[in-house]
């Protein structure tokens, strides 16, 4: 604004000056207005109540209390954040759904479970940095599988050649049992066992 006054003050019966500056003005804002978007912020963050759960969002979306979620001014919805408190070094990821915070000094609003996750349940209000979040967790890594791999030739293979792999290449079976003695307290009984019902 500064300096387009500076450039009318001069000459404001020039039309095609003042349009040179209103073009100028046009392109900083564009290149200069998105910074905050992709740097760092520092400044308060404070919370949604539980009872703020069922509300509709800005976005359309409802607002929960355990879900990862904030409101930020700039962020597009669906903006992922990196939220760090800068108390303890704690941190948690959430996604933008709705605008605000609206109180001045105030730059993010955390859902239940955020402030949870970071740890400022106690405290409120506190001081957090907010940065745009762009890795992507995989869950687990792929291990080389350490089992043999399947053999699908089995109708070359003899029937008694295929078993589980677990099972060692002898299979010993268990001789049935005739008689078997037992003794209890001294006095000894026959117990008969057999495989065979009458």
């Amino acid at each position: 604004m500064a300096v387009s006054s500076f450039f009318t003050a001069g000459c404001q019966s020039n039309k095609n000056l003042q349009l040179i500056v209103k073009l100028v003005n046009i392109i900083f804002c564009l290149l200069f207005g998105f910074a905050p978007l992709y740097a760092q912020q520092r400044g308060k963050a404070s919370y949604y109540s539980k009872r703020a759960t069922g509300n509709k969002s800005s976005s359309g979306e409802k607002i929960h209390h355990d879900s990862l979620t904030c409101a930020h001014r700039t962020f597009p919805f669906g903006t992922l954040l990196k939220v760090t408190n800068l108390r303890n070094g704690m941190w948690t990821v959430v996604r933008v759904i709705d605008r605000g915070p609206y109180v001045r000094g105030r730059i993010i609003d955390l859902s239940y479970r955020a402030a949870h996750e970071i740890g400022m349940l106690s405290s409120g209000i506190i001081m957090v940095e907010v940065e745009q979040y762009h890795e992507r967790i995989t869950p687990y890594k792929p291990e080389e599988h350490p089992y043999r791999p399947i053999e699908f030739d089995i109708a070359e293979m003899g029937i008694d050649d295929v078993h589980p792999v677990w099972v060692p290449d002898t299979i010993t079976h268990p001789k049935p049992v005739g008689q078997k003695k037992l003794q209890t307290k001294g006095v000894e009984s026959k117990k008969t066992t057999s495989s065979v019902l009458p």
